[in-house]
């Protein structure tokens, strides 16, 4: 029961949800002024089909990160996220676990930023929200790579120019940000076991874990080496979202530079490669 109930939860928030409200361009003609299922399924990272059995009530036991990711997709108020947890027969996620979820005030703040590469990491590091410009710059990341301390210590997949002194540095913020995260939520269970893989693959992380590193985030230049338009410098902030944790990285070009032209042709030809 509460299965279809869910579906049709999630057909209702849906069709009341225009394009332009979560961040979408209207495009042409529409049948519905709600999400087509394929624009909900680009926002919250999700399969059409997965989305479509929801709704059909043919989909059981979603997982708490799933539901998560449609609460931030349909901008839900925080009354309506618990709503869809118990829906789909879930506990909803209490204080002892790491926040993942965007307010639609913040959802709001990004839309004005649609000029400027803007992301929304949580407490863990991983990244929740990626506008357009942000992924274009950066990239599209998947699976654990959606994570920057995975990246960092694991995979070494990133854009962004290191030297060794650099990649050290970022490291050690990392790891130090992870530590302050887990005194902060000690019962979250996928910041418990990232924490654990990294330790398990990562001398480095361990090193860094066991020796109580430290070191807090500050305002810094980075070049990124882009496939397209070529090297950025631009200055990256990350601003503090209070209550929840929740970090927002921005990346600016100082006026009137090369970069900001560079900056301003990627936002134009966006995630699509030159050609002809």
């Amino acid at each position: 029961m509460a299965t279809t109930e869910l579906g049709a939860a999630l057909r209702r928030w849906r069709d009341q949800v225009s394009p332009e409200a979560a961040g979408l361009p209207a495009g042409g003609h529409r049948r519905a002024a709600g999400l087509r299922r394929e624009e909900l399924a680009q926002l919250a990272g999700i399969s059409v089909d997965y989305i479509t059995r929801l709704e059909q009530g043919r989909a059981t036991n979603p997982s708490a990160q799933v539901i998560e990711a449609l609460a931030r997709a349909l901008r839900l108020e925080p009354g309506e996220r618990e709503l869809l947890f118990q829906l789909s027969g879930l506990a909803v996620p209490g204080p002892d676990t790491v926040p993942r979820h965007i307010t639609p005030g913040v959802h709001r703040i990004l839309d004005r930023l649609n000029s400027t590469p803007v992301a929304v990491y949580d407490a863990t590091w991983t990244q929740l929200l990626a506008n357009p410009l942000y992924t274009a710059l950066i990239g599209d990341w998947h699976g654990p790579d959606r994570n920057a301390a995975w990246r960092a210590f694991i995979t070494s997949t990133t854009r962004v120019r290191h030297t060794p002194e650099s990649n050290g540095a970022l490291q050690q913020l990392l790891a130090a940000d992870l530590r302050r995260t887990a005194a902060l939520y000690p019962s979250d269970p996928e910041l418990a076991d990232l924490i654990t893989q990294l330790r398990r693959r990562s001398p480095r992380f361990g090193d860094l874990w066991d020796t109580d590193a430290t070191a807090e985030h500050q305002a810094s230049r980075k070049t990124i080496d882009h496939p397209t338009v070529g090297p950025l410098t631009l200055d990256c902030d990350v601003l503090h979202v209070a209550g929840n944790h929740l970090r927002i990285m921005c990346y600016t070009a100082e006026p009137g530079t090369e970069d900001a032209e560079r900056l301003s042709f990627l936002a134009v030809i966006g995630t699509q490669a030159l050609t002809g």
